[in-house]
């Protein structure tokens, strides 16, 4: 059972590995981080981007030919 109890300690105590975990969770933060950043500026210039092309559709263009 001490051998048991052993082996946890040192496998709770070992730290290989552990800057990798860090930097897969900074890495999957980061990327969350991009994509709410991406969709709240997406939602924003939608509504902008339709506006503009209705305006452009509307106007007409002399050919001066």
């Amino acid at each position: 059972m001490q051998n048991i109890l052993n082996k946890l300690k040192n496998f709770r105590a070992d730290e290989d590995g552990a800057v990798t975990v860090d930097y897969v969770v900074l890495t999957a933060a980061i990327v969350g981080l991009g994509i709410l950043v991406g969709n709240m500026i997406w939602e924003r210039t939608d509504a902008i981007a339709t506006s503009i092309e209705g305006e452009l559709e509307s106007v007409t263009v002399n050919s001066g030919g």
